[in-house]
């Protein structure tokens, strides 16, 4: 069998290095947010390195919880790390110049100072920082289509967009805090935006991402869902961001509504969970003729526990690349049950299905391969999820026409 890229082919690209226009990106995006940080930096006090510190402290905490919900087929890291640059670089530095304009030469002239302030983060702030936000997810629909394959994949991507955006956004909040009323103003805003409601930013992009889903995974609709995801999330920051101002009723409600928000989008990355594990018990049987899958494979992959002992038996039969290959099978299962679902909504071009079904066999079949045969015979333990037969190993079986 030729030499196969795992990586590549579960992120459905070709092999090599990083393409270009990621790498520009990513720059692009840096800069972006060094740019944010140091007009942060000329322009606040001594309060930026607190505001600093306590806006990027609890990102490692909330980028683990929203990756928890991505197990059973995570995203490409690159794709993951680009969305939370974008987010922190471009948007963020957008949103400060063309809110700072708006204010200065729209809202602020027309409607005074307290008014013009309160229509700039009512109804101008959500349109330009949901836009920009939302930029990054229209580009993955129109170059990365067949990457989002649900709408836990928009969900994945808007998370990771919006705590980008809202850790450089709580830099300046925290810093205001600290230089204007001290620890004590600091402490309130911290557990306000920190604490409470840290997912704010990811929730209202989040229909965003539901929205461009739709549009990658269906052929109707491919126009209105992602507008109508656009515009919900301007609604949204627009009541978060109206509400808010409006004292403690205000502010419970926003929270009630985020709460609310965030137990709907829970629901449906679980429901949809619940359809690939569906999925996959539809569409594999129908590879068992390649000898690529057994009933046995097909009832460890419909769990994330059974997954994980798979995981840890191969790893003692055959160390780390035992571990690996096995993940790397169980993606690539996942990914094919997937694939059929694209082909039957019709959003799958013929050809590229059957190459993309084709190198995912081939990356089952190596990985198959690899995991059953890395220890000598007598070291071999039955895996877990099977019953082994009387040596308590179960034989790989005979290699069809992918294996």
């Amino acid at each position: 069998m030729a030499r196969i890229d795992p990586k590549a082919v579960l992120e459905g690209r070709m092999p090599g290095r990083p393409p270009v226009a990621l790498v520009i990106g990513l720059t692009v995006s840096s800069l972006c947010a060094l740019a944010a940080l140091g007009i942060d930096a000329l322009y606040g006090g001594a309060g930026f390195w607190v505001g600093m510190v306590l806006a990027i402290l609890p990102i490692p905490l909330l980028i683990a919880l929203v990756l928890t919900l991505d197990r059973m087929e995570p995203e490409p890291p690159r794709a993951l790390v680009f969305s939370f640059m974008w987010g922190a670089g471009v948007a963020v530095l957008g949103a400060l110049v063309l809110n700072t304009l708006g204010l200065l030469y729209v809202t602020v002239p027309i409607f005074g100072e307290v008014r013009g302030h309160f229509v700039s983060a009512t109804f101008g702030a959500p349109v330009i920082e949901e836009s920009l936000k939302g930029a990054v997810l229209f580009g993955l629909l129109w170059w990365r289509r067949n990457e989002i394959d649900g709408f836990a994949d928009g969900i994945m991507y808007a998370c990771m967009v919006g705590l980008g955006f809202a850790m450089m956004e709580n830099v300046t909040y925290y810093m205001r805090a600290f230089d204007l009323g001290g620890t004590k103003q600091l402490q309130t805003v911290f557990i306000l935006r920190g604490v409470v409601a840290p997912l704010s930013h990811p929730l209202f992009t989040s229909m965003t991402g539901i929205g461009v889903a739709w549009a990658a995974t269906h052929r109707r609709g491919r126009l209105a869902a992602p507008i109508l995801g656009l515009l919900a999330a301007m609604l949204l920051h627009g009541l978060w961001n109206g509400a808010a101002a409006m004292g403690l009723g205000g502010l419970g409600s926003v929270y009630v509504l985020d709460a609310v928000v965030l137990a709907a989008l829970l629901t449906v990355v679980f429901v949809e969970r619940h359809n690939t594990v569906k999925r996959i018990e539809l569409v594999l049987p129908m590879y068992q003729p390649t000898g690529l899958v057994t009933p046995a494979d097909i009832r460890m992959l419909r769990s994330i526990p059974a997954r994980r002992a798979a995981r840890r038996w191969a790893r003692t039969l055959g160390g780390r690349g035992a571990a690996k290959a096995m993940e790397d099978y169980q993606l690539a299962a996942t990914e094919l049950a997937l694939l059929h679902k694209r082909a039957e909504r019709g959003v799958a071009e013929p050809r590229w299905f059957e190459a993309r079904r084709d190198s995912l066999l081939d990356l089952m079949g190596l990985a198959r391969q690899t995991f059953l045969r890395t220890a000598p015979p007598a070291q071999r333990q039955g895996p877990p999820w099977a019953d082994p037969g009387p040596s308590g190993f179960v034989p790989p079986p005979a290699p069809g026409p992918y294996g």
